[in-house]
């Protein structure tokens, strides 16, 4: 009786460790990489070109402290700033969430402990595995769905603030123009 009982604490043991690397390697798989390409961005940059001439024979040195007094004007009356790096204002916000693969690792950990509780107390290590594995699977289209949504939700938003970015660098060329007509400038 009692090589029996050591026998299955062996097997026991034995099949907790192939669970746990089970569960280990369905994680492992379940490991998306989409996020960690870099992204490349391919927005253009709006026109901000201002075509301003002296009227009254303004110097270089004016010439210049004007445009960048006018524009730096220009950037506090739009909130658009062209020399800001090349990146859309939707991508510079940063939306705090759980991480990809967060529903698989909870799917794994509670199907262990669902396997675990249903299972016969002989046979607990392949209830962990299957538990485990079945919980990985349910909780990876939890998180193909949230994806799908984030990525879709993230479109809608680029496509509003493309429009909105157009518009604050149209207020920006108004604002700098404005500024440069009142300092003795022809503007175009």
């Amino acid at each position: 009786m009692r090589e029996h009982t050591s026998a299955s604490l062996r097997l026991c043991r034995g099949l907790r460790l192939v669970a746990a690397g089970a569960v280990l390697a369905a994680l492992t798989a379940c490991a998306t990489t989409q996020y960690d390409q870099p992204v490349a961005y391919n927005v253009p940059r709006p026109n901000t070109t201002v075509y301003a001439y002296p009227m009254h024979n303004q110097s270089r040195a004016r010439q210049s402290r004007d445009r960048y007094e006018c524009s730096v004007w220009a950037v506090h009356q739009s909130g658009f700033d062209p020399s800001a790096p090349n990146v859309p204002v939707y991508d510079r916000v940063v939306v705090q969430g759980p991480p990809p693969g967060t529903d698989t690792a909870l799917g794994a950990i509670a199907g262990a402990v669902i396997g675990a509780a249903l299972s016969n107390r002989w046979d607990r290590g392949s209830g962990v595995v299957f538990g485990a594995l079945t919980g990985a699977m349910i909780g990876s289209a939890g998180d193909a769905a949230n994806a799908q949504a984030n990525d879709q939700a993230m479109s809608a938003a680029a496509r509003g603030q493309d429009r909105a970015m157009a518009r604050r660098a149209m207020d920006y060329r108004r604002a700098l123009g404005a500024c440069l007509q009142a300092r003795g400038y022809s503007v175009r």
